[in-house]
C-alpha cells in the first residue's frame, strides 16, 4: 500500500504560480512512477505531467507544456509539480497517483491516489 497526501493548492491569479506538493508513505516510493491528474467540474480527469522511477523521464500533457514541471526527491518521499504562467483552465482538483507501470499515463494505469488539492485560478 502507498498512501498518498496532496498539498499546496490554493488560489492564484492568471500568470501567476504555485507549487504542489505529494508526499508518500508505505511501499518504496522510488520504486514508482509518479504523475499528476486533474479534474474540473463537469469534466473527466486528465492527465497533466508523469515521471518515471530511475531515470526519473518525465512526460506532460500538450496543455501544459512548458509551464509545469514534474520532480521527485526520492530522499523526502515527495514529488512536486511547479506551475507556472497559470490560465484560468488550469482550475482543477489536482491528484497525485502512483504507478507500479513505467512511463504509465493513463489513470487506469494508476493504482494509489491522494485525495486531491484545490487549486483556483482567477482571470
Amino acid at each position: 500500500q502507498v498512501q498518498l497526501v496532496e498539498s499546496g493548492g490554493g488560489y492564484v491569479q492568471t500568470g501567476g504560480s504555485l507549487r504542489l506538493s505529494c508526499a508518500a508513505s508505505g511501499r518504496t516510493f522510488s520504486s514508482y512512477a509518479m504523475a499528476w491528474f486533474r479534474q474540473a467540474p463537469g469534466e473527466e480527469r486528465e492527465f497533466v505531467a508523469a515521471i518515471s522511477r530511475f531515470p526519473f523521464s518525465t512526460y506532460y500533457a500538450d496543455s501544459v507544456k512548458g509551464r509545469f514541471t514534474i520532480s521527485r526527491d526520492n530522499a523526502k518521499n515527495t514529488v512536486y509539480l511547479q506551475m507556472n504562467s497559470q490560465k484560468p483552465e488550469d482550475a482543477a482538483v489536482y491528484y497525485c497517483a502512483a504507478s507500479d507501470k513505467r512511463g504509465a499515463r493513463r489513470a487506469s494505469e494508476y493504482t494509489y491516489w491522494g485525495q486531491g488539492t484545490q487549486v483556483t485560478v482567477s482571470s
